[in-house]
């Protein structure tokens, strides 16, 4: 299969491994409407190609993916239907990497964070370069961490631990993400990053793929259930907290380059 007509998206065959890039390096690979939008596409795609047996998620530059586009959550803030459709694309993003049947090896090049974070955090095998930062800011900028952050992050390293780093909205580096579960594995450079991840990512191409495939599916379908729970009404509540003072604030001072003043209301 060819894969075409994406701009936000790099693609490059190895074999029977997709490596699928984030690529927009000047904005740290923040994701954007059309990010969100290819990367569904991408992932609807493959589950029909083949020739693709493993998927690598990586970033291109210095980061994994810096979280959500600074212009486009400006614009979000009087816009409501750009905000709504924001809300579906994140909900479809979701689902369609838990019900890709390929195993998703995110390759953590540098820092994910908010949804940079959730979407590496849902793919299946999680390997980082040890300085890359990894957290979910969402509070720090006035929104509930309901696009898949108040899910994945409880399930991963229980409720706990979650919510002291979603309700703060502190990041750990990825050897401490590794230490507390989040993660699969932290590695000291990029260069053992890309060790680690062609390894496993060939071990897996030359593996009886349709067992690999049912077993991932087993696997996904107490988090597709749970996502079905809950998902819907998490981001209502990220949709309420859009409503605010507060995120209205968060985005003018982040905007600004200068330390909000939260009113709590």
């Amino acid at each position: 299969m060819q894969y075409t007509d994406y701009e936000t998206l790099n693609l490059k065959r190895t074999g029977k491994i997709l490596t699928v890039t984030l690529n927009r390096p000047e904005q740290y690979n923040a994701a954007n409407a059309l990010m969100h939008q290819e990367l569904v596409r991408v992932f609807q795609e493959i589950n029909h190609d083949v020739d693709t047996h493993v998927v690598v998620l990586t970033g291109a530059g210095k980061a994994f993916s810096a979280g959500g586009d600074i212009k486009a959550m400006l614009k979000s803030l009087d816009d409501h239907q750009r905000w709504a459709e924001s809300m579906r694309e994140a909900r479809d993003l979701l689902y369609a990497i838990v019900d890709l049947d390929r195993p998703i090896i995110a390759r953590i090049n540098g820092h994910a964070v908010g949804v940079g974070a959730t979407i590496a955090l849902f793919c299946d095998i999680t390997f980082a370069v040890e300085s890359a930062l990894i957290g979910d800011p969402h509070v720090k900028v006035g929104l509930t961490a309901g696009d898949g952050g108040a899910l994945i992050w409880p399930l991963l390293i229980g409720h706990a631990r979650a919510k002291r780093l979603l309700l703060t909205g502190d990041t750990v580096s990825a050897a401490q993400a590794a230490e507390l579960g989040l993660i699969t594995e932290a590695v000291p450079s990029l260069e053992e990053l890309d060790t680690k991840v062609d390894a496993v990512a060939e071990q897996l191409a030359a593996g009886a793929s349709v067992a690999i495939r049912t077993t991932k599916r087993a696997a996904n379908m107490l988090l597709r259930q749970q996502l079905d729970a809950v998902i819907d009404g998490h981001l209502g509540l990220e949709t309420l907290s859009h409503l605010t003072n507060d995120r209205r604030e968060a985005a003018y001072a982040f905007r600004d380059k200068r330390k909000p003043v939260f009113t709590g209301t």
